[in-house]
C-alpha cells in the first residue's frame, strides 16, 4: 500500500491529557487500525551519541500520514512518513531504519552532535497492541521481547531489574509505569500535580481521610484513599521508586505520613511550605525519633526553587524536582526492587504554601 502523498489527515484519536506517551502511543494505534487505517509502529531500539529521544521512545503512524508520539521530535518521522509512501509494501513483519550515520545526514535530520539512532518500524498487530493495552490499561507495566531478525514478539510481566535495550539481536522493551507518586491530601498543588505525573509515567494514588477534599477530586486515574496516611504507608510501604509528598500543611496529616516515608526506602520525600514552617516541622519530627539522618532526605521546601506562588506554579516545581531525581537516580531507581508490577506516588493535602 502506499501512502497518499496530499490526503488531508484526519485528526488523532483524543487521548487523555494525562496519559503516559507509551499509552497515548497505543491507544492512537488501536483506534486507528479499529477505524480501518493501515498502521506502523516506530520504536527506538538503540542510540548513540546526543539522540533526541531515548531506547523505547514510540510513535505511531497510519495510512494518512497522521503522526502520534515521537521517535526524534519530527524530522526523522517525516522521513519515515516519506519511506511509506514510497515502500509501505516492503515493510510486511518489519524494519531497522538507521538514522545519522554521517554528518550529512545528522546535519539534515537536525541530529545533536554525534547523534544516531535505529528505529524499528512495524505494522502494528492487533493482539500485540490488545496484549500491551490490557496491562497499561490497569496500570501495570508490560515487557515486549521482539526478536530483530526474526520480527517475532511475545510479551511478559516485566522483572523488578529489567529496563528496555537491545542485545544481541533481541530488543527488551519495557512500557508502563515505573514509578509510584503518594500524594498526602486532594487539595489544589494536588489537583494540578496529579495529571502532571501521570503524564511522566507515575502511578498516582491520593491519601486523605477528608471526605469533604475527596468528594469533588476530579482525577479519575488515580486511587483516593480515605484511610489516615501513616497507615496507608505501613500497608503498602514505598519503595526506592516511590515518591511520598506532604501538601496539607496540617501536621496530623503531614507529619504522620512523613515519619512512616523517611523511615522506608523511597526516593524522594518532600513536604510544602516555608522556611520556617519546614524547621518546625523538622524540629517535630526529631521529638518523633525520627533520626537526623533519616531527616536530611526531607525535601522542603518541596520542590525547585522557581519562585513559584500559585498551586500550579508550585506543581511545576515539584514535578521538574522528580524528573532530576529521577534521572540523576537513574540507576538506583530503574533497578529497585520491587513487590508490585507498579509504583505510585501518594499526594499530601495542598491548601497553600
Amino acid at each position: 500500500m502506499r501512502l497518499p502523498a496530499n490526503t488531508p489527515r484526519p485528526p488523532a484519536p483524543e487521548a487523555a491529557s494525562v496519559d503516559a506517551p507509551d499509552l497515548t502511543v497505543l491507544r492512537a494505534a488501536d483506534a486507528w487500525l479499529a477505524s480501518g487505517m493501515p498502521v506502523w509502529l516506530a520504536t527506538v531500539i538503540e542510540t548513540y551519541g546526543s539522540a533526541p529521544r531515548p531506547v523505547g521512545a514510540m510513535a505511531a503512524l497510519n495510512g494518512h500520514g497522521h503522526v502520534v508520539g515521537s521517535v526524534s521530535g519530527g524530522c526523522v518521522e517525516d522521513e519515515l512518513i516519506d519511506w511509506l509512501r514510497r515502500d509501505a509494501a516492503a515493510c510486511t513483519s518489519g524494519r531497522l531504519m538507521v538514522y545519522g550515520a554521517d554528518a550529512e545526514e545528522r546535519a539534515r535530520l537536525r541530529l545533536p552532535c554525534q547523534g544516531r539512532l535505529s528505529v524499528w518500524l512495524e505494522p502494528a498487530c492487533p493482539t500485540l497492541l490488545a496484549t500491551c493495552l490490557s496491562r497499561l490499561n490497569a496500570g501495570q507495566l508490560v515487557c515486549r521481547r521482539l526478536d530483530i531478525p526474526g520480527g517475532r514478539w511475545t510479551c511478559s510481566a516485566p522483572g523488578a531489574t529489567m529496563s528496555s535495550h537491545l542485545s544481541e539481536g533481541v530488543f527488551q522493551h519495557v512500557m508502563g509505569p515505573v514509578h509510584r507518586l503518594v500524594l498526602i491530601g486532594a487539595s489544589d498543588v494536588s489537583r494540578y500535580l496529579a495529571p502532571m505525573a501521570m503524564s511522566l509515567g507515575f502511578q498516582v494514588e491520593v491519601v486523605d481521610p477528608r471526605a469533604e477534599y475527596r468528594s469533588t477530586w476530579p482525577h479519575q486515574q488515580c486511587q483516593l484513599w480515605a484511610e489516615m496516611p501513616d497507615d496507608v504507608l505501613a500497608m503498602r510501604p514505598p519503595d526506592t521508586r516511590t515518591a511520598v509528598i506532604a501538601l496539607s500543611h496540617d501536621p496530623k496529616l503531614d507529619d504522620l505520613a512523613l515519619m512512616e516515608a523517611l523511615k522506608s526506602d523511597a526516593m524522594y520525600v518532600g513536604a510544602m511550605g516555608s522556611l520556617r514552617t519546614t524547621a518546625a516541622r523538622k524540629s517535630r519530627l526529631l521529638m518523633f525519633d525520627v533520626t537526623p539522618d533519616a531527616l536530611h532526605r526531607l525535601r522542603g521546601p518541596v520542590g525547585l526553587d522557581i519562585g513559584a506562588r500559585t498551586p500550579p506554579e508550585i506543581a511545576v516545581a515539584i514535578a521538574a524536582d522528580l524528573v532530576k531525581t529521577m534521572r540523576s537516580n537513574a540507576a538506583v531507581t530503574f533497578a529497585a526492587t520491587s513487590q508490585s508490577d507498579t509504583n505510585s506516588v501518594f499526594i499530601l493535602a495542598a491548601s497553600g504554601r
